[in-house]
């Protein structure tokens, strides 16, 4: 019988993540910076956490609009830091501000989306795992995405980060075999 993958428990919230975002293939650029934010954002912490406070980090940071939030001074840092819908880290909320000029800058060149799908050779990658002891934390392409990332400046995407960020934004597909997503999703990647 099928069943869905165990991290996602049965937390309403996470269940309807599970069932309809983790693991779809994402190409829109503002789409992806958001998701790479928030897996910052969750370094230290679970996701649930991060997925519950989702809505007051999108009201926050203006719908993670990259050229609003590259415009941010102190002062509307600070404005942030008082925000107890949000994860009030000053490290992570500076973060996100270079990040959207950081975003902003590769927009102009090669595209955030294409610079960030060419990590996994810009198709997804198709991983068949039954149970979730065989799901790695991080890969050779997550540690590849860090370190460029950290190259170019963005902070908190390490390789751990970038590869949960890479299963969420469907860069991988780690659904489980047993998991009815993951033929899904499959399908979706491969348009059949």
């Amino acid at each position: 019988m099928d069943k869905r993958c165990g991290w996602c428990g049965d937390d309403p919230l996470y269940v309807a993540y599970h069932d309809s975002e983790w693991g779809v293939p994402e190409y829109d650029a503002r789409a992806l910076w958001e998701k790479l934010v928030l897996d910052g954002f969750q370094a230290g912490l679970s996701w649930i956490t991060i997925l519950r406070k989702r809505d007051g980090f999108r009201e926050e940071f203006e719908g993670f609009d990259p050229e609003r939030v590259a415009r941010w001074d102190e002062a509307r840092i600070e404005k942030a830091l008082k925000n107890p819908g949000i994860i009030r880290h000053r490290g992570k909320i500076a973060a996100t501000v270079r990040g959207a000029q950081l975003f902003l800058e590769i927009e102009q060149g090669e595209g955030f989306s294409p610079y960030l799908w060419s990590f996994v050779g810009g198709r997804p990658v198709q991983n068949r795992f039954a149970t979730l002891a065989e799901v790695p934390t991080d890969t050779a392409e997550s540690a590849s995405m860090s370190k460029a990332l950290k190259k170019r400046g963005f902070n908190f995407c390490g390789p751990v980060i970038t590869y949960a960020f890479m299963q969420a934004t469907g860069m991988v597909n780690d659904h489980l075999t047993t998991c009815p997503r993951h033929a899904e999703v499959r399908a979706l990647s491969t348009g059949g």
